[in-house]
């Protein structure tokens, strides 16, 4: 092989490695732009989401996170600070891609999350759904990247944002992986969820109105649901509206009556809601949705089933024991294990009441003796002879010792 192609593949093989972005030029100019809007608008929400968890961990100290009912404030406070690490990781490589591409990214972006940074009860479901919306953001705008290289990459970096959104969902007590498909989302769908986050910049794209659900208990089927948006007090007729739910999964959305917006039973996992004008269901597929129709929204619900025993473990008082996956709390403390070594007589001791009904020609016939509610799960160090000569001590193996069998 030449040695140039070898250096060649060489160059590509270690650029993939560090997972820096492969710069290519598209040939048509409309294409290039429409790549360019595309990684743009991703390295915005990239922003969003790096600044919010940098915001969040600033913030809230370890007692914040025990008080909001973590039973261990460094589980989620390594969760944040894992995600918000990629999250900044894949801020650089987009804002590297755009300018292999001859553009610079968008700059001068603030983020305001004073509303959403209370306290971590409240916090805590947010990320969640900036997890669950920055996944749907990558599918949407999948069907926009002409280039299959950067189609790649965006790839790469969706896959990751998932694993946010199963770690978020978890320490949230939902459901891990709620369904079988996510949800695309358009750009101007993102930015009705995300946009009062951010000021002063354009992602040249505009955003469709914002919608509120005002509902304040838990949303789960058979909930009527309730809105607020901006041209509400606008429409006299609200009888003209239509409430849409779409999930991943389903080829279009489910119509209900604006004032009659009950929540069917069978939807789970994260639930985009949309007010219409019409009755016209909206399409799964972003290339085919159309979004005239669209009054306000979207906004999201998270329809959780049945607890899991998973999510459970996060949470102060609900450790599970081994057996158990009905999900019931149980005290942490009864469930730990001793894992310090013992001695030769303190193991003959274990053994001897462990065994109190055993004859001495029972113990002497099976060799053995064991007890795993008793048996700490450490190495043991010790070994030998205990002192009334009973056993002998081989880490965890008790056998007979041999001058006390013959002795007896």
């Amino acid at each position: 092989m030449h040695r140039s192609v070898v250096f060649a593949a060489l160059s590509l093989l270690v650029s993939s490695v560090a997972g820096l972005p492969i710069q290519r030029r598209t040939d048509n100019a409309t294409d290039n732009s429409a790549n360019l809007l595309v990684l743009k608008f991703a390295n915005v929400l990239e922003q969003l989401e790096t600044e919010f968890y940098s915001q969040a961990l600033q913030k809230f100290q370890t007692s914040d996170f025990t008080a909001a009912g973590f039973s261990d404030a460094s589980v989620p406070i390594q969760q944040f600070t894992n995600i918000q690490s990629d999250e900044s990781t894949h801020t650089t490589v987009l804002e590297s891609t755009i300018q292999s591409l001859g553009d610079s990214a968008i700059t001068g972006c603030s983020f305001d999350f004073s509303s959403v940074l209370t306290d971590v009860a409240t916090m805590a479901p947010v990320a969640r759904l900036v997890e669950n919306v920055g996944v749907g953001a990558y599918l949407g705008a999948a069907h926009l990247v002409t280039d299959p290289i950067i189609l790649t990459d965006a790839a790469s970096i969706v896959t990751v944002e998932a694993r946010h959104q199963t770690i978020l969902n978890v320490l949230n007590g939902g459901t891990a992986i709620p369904a079988a498909f996510d949800l695309p989302l358009l750009p101007q769908e993102v930015l009705a969820i995300a946009g009062p986050f951010i000021s002063g910049c354009s992602v040249g794209i505009d955003a469709l109105p914002s919608l509120t659900v005002t509902n304040t208990d838990t949303i789960a089927a058979g909930t009527t649901l309730s809105f607020n948006f901006d041209a509400q007090s606008s429409i006299s007729d609200t009888s003209t509206l239509s409430c849409q739910m779409l999930a991943g999964g389903m080829p279009f959305s489910l119509t209900l009556p604006f004032d009659a917006c009950v929540v069917p039973s069978g939807l789970q996992g994260p639930v985009a809601i949309y007010v219409t004008n019409d009755t016209q269901p909206l399409a799964n597929n972003p290339r085919d949705r159309f979004t005239g129709n669209i009054v306000a929204g979207p906004t999201m619900a998270f329809l959780d089933g049945t607890p899991e025993t998973l999510s459970n473990l996060a949470k102060s008082g609900s450790a599970v024991s081994g057996g158990d996956v009905s999900g019931s709390a149980t005290d942490t403390a009864s469930t730990e294990i001793s894992t310090s070594t013992i001695s030769p007589e303190e193991a003959s001791s274990i053994l001897a009441s462990a065994s109190a009904t055993a004859t001495a020609s029972d113990s002497s016939a099976t060799g053995t003796a064991e007890d795993a509610n008793s048996i700490p799960s450490s190495a043991n160090t010790t070994t030998g002879p205990s002192s009334d000569g009973a056993i002998n001590v081989d880490g965890w193996t008790f056998v007979p010792n041999p001058a006390s069998s013959s002795s007896a």
